[in-house]
């Protein structure tokens, strides 16, 4: 049997970031993988669809370059083989870059299902694995819900989870998307920028995490660029790649090429079912510590279901690792930023305006159009918006939420903001480079506080 100081089962964006920072610490350390090293996120999430619609965004750039007034003489096609190909090269190159990491740090990677026994012990293919301290870092698996005809219509592969969305052999001419949320909108941004129908198909409202502003706004410019979503759609059955629902009392029928599937994800805790851990909603509880019901034993990423976001999971993987160290690490997941990679981009961190009011603030609201910055104009991306919600009182920044094309990079000032405790005042004082698409901040932080330079008095 071999013992270590800390194991860790899961090798994705939590369980592989953990054990680095373990090992690094001085701490005996195996990482205990069925799959390929990065997880969902590196394999068959964050990175291969992020590499797709990169793809998608150039296309679109080329079909309008006139408008740049470059002209390009014959067809501009898309293919879909060549496409494929360079996802799965960018998803090889980080993926040996993880396991060079791992080998040049010191962990120990086992390759294989690991059960865990008891708190402190594990079982890799018949062999034993014995950790002063485990940290659960299992993940998490698209949710299937009991709708009649979805099992049949998923196993002939008329439809099919995000997963499978990224190896279609061919870009559907029509495509229904059931599920609006992050993963399933960013699909139909992808799928629609590549010619595809898209339909989507949403119990409640598309994007109804966002802040309300950003919601209509986002559905408003999907709708504008063909994507037709159905809002209330209550999905009564599958028949193979066909879809039907029921939209303001009345039965309708959706045929498309291919059904994607996207009804949220469900954390994967079957390994770990002996423990009898305390679970909530189907996910493991830890403290803010990220500990378990069972001391020593910790559990990080979507299979704890605090936030399911791999950089999220990275936090607790390094925070786990502080406290097992002896340290006293605490996430504040308020301070934690989101985004959704659709045309344009969106970003959030903090609390949405209805959210501040419910928590009791007395909020200020200050927002700037991204049609009125100088660099979108000249880059031709004028589409979007910065919202700022700061507390009327001091200034204090609670929330900033953005769309623009490069709203996840622009998010990152307004994370910094939040953990510093900025107010709005220290925003709109920041000497913001021009021209730049950091500027839609400070404007929006102006304009919070009455006076904004470049919009127009209605």
């Amino acid at each position: 049997m071999s013992r270590y100081k800390i194991a860790i089962l899961g090798g994705g964006p939590g369980g592989y970031v953990a054990a680095i920072r373990a090992a690094q610490l001085g701490a005996e350390t195996v990482l205990i993988e069925a799959g390929e090293l990065g997880g969902v996120c590196l394999n068959g999430g964050c990175i291969p669809t992020k590499t797709l619609l990169k793809s998608a965004r150039v296309y679109q750039e080329l079909l309008s370059s006139e408008k740049f007034g470059i002209s390009i003489d014959g067809e501009v096609r898309i293919d879909w083989a060549a496409m494929q190909r360079r996802k799965d090269g960018v998803v090889g190159q980080l993926n040996s870059g993880v396991r060079g990491l791992l080998k040049q740090n010191g962990v120990e990677v086992v390759q294989g299902f690991g059960e865990v026994l008891d708190p402190h012990t594990i079982v890799v293919g018949g062999e034993r694995i014995s950790a002063d301290h485990l940290i659960i870092a299992t993940g998490s698996s698209p949710a299937i819900l009991p709708i009649p005809g979805l099992q049949e219509a998923l196993e002939s592969g008329a439809a099919v989870t995000s997963t499978g969305a990224l190896t279609f052999k061919e870009v559907p001419q029509r495509l229904v998307i059931v599920g609006g949320g992050v993963v399933g909108m960013e699909f139909a941004a992808l799928f629609s920028s590549l010619g595809s129908r898209v339909t989507v198909l949403e119990k409640f409202t598309v994007l109804g995490s966002l802040d309300q502003d950003l919601q209509k706004y986002m559905q408003r410019l999907l709708e504008k660029k063909g994507v037709e979503i159905h809002n209330g759609a209550d999905i009564q059955r599958f028949a193979g790649s066909q879809v039907i629902a029921e939209i303001n009392g009345e039965t309708r029928e959706f045929q498309g090429d291919a059904v994607l599937v996207s009804l949220g994800r469900r954390p994967n805790v079957q390994a770990v079912s002996r423990l009898g851990l305390e679970l909530e909603r189907g996910a493991i509880r830890t403290n803010e510590r990220l500990e378990t019901s069972i001391p020593g034993v910790y559990a990080i990423g979507d299979v704890n279901g605090k936030q399911m976001l791999a950089h999220t999971a990275s936090a607790e993987g390094l925070a786990a690792v502080e406290n097992i160290m002896g340290g006293s690490a605490v996430i504040n997941y308020d301070k934690i930023p989101a985004c959704i990679y659709t045309f344009p981009e969106v970003a959030m961190v903090g609390l949405t305006e209805q959210e501040a009011v419910r928590r009791g603030h007395k909020v200020a609201i200050g927002t700037f159009p991204l049609a009125a910055n100088g660099r979108a104009l000249a880059e031709g991306e004028p589409e979007g918006l910065v919202k700022i919600v700061a507390d009327e009182k001091y200034g204090e920044v609670l929330g900033v939420h953005i769309i623009a094309a490069q709203a996840t990079d622009l998010i990152s000032e307004a994370v910094l903001a939040l953990e510093l405790e900025s107010t709005v005042h220290e925003l709109a004082n920041a000497v913001h480079p021009h021209p730049t698409f950091s500027e839609v901040v400070m404007e929006a932080a102006h304009a919070l506080l009455g006076h904004a330079i470049h919009v127009f008095k209605r």
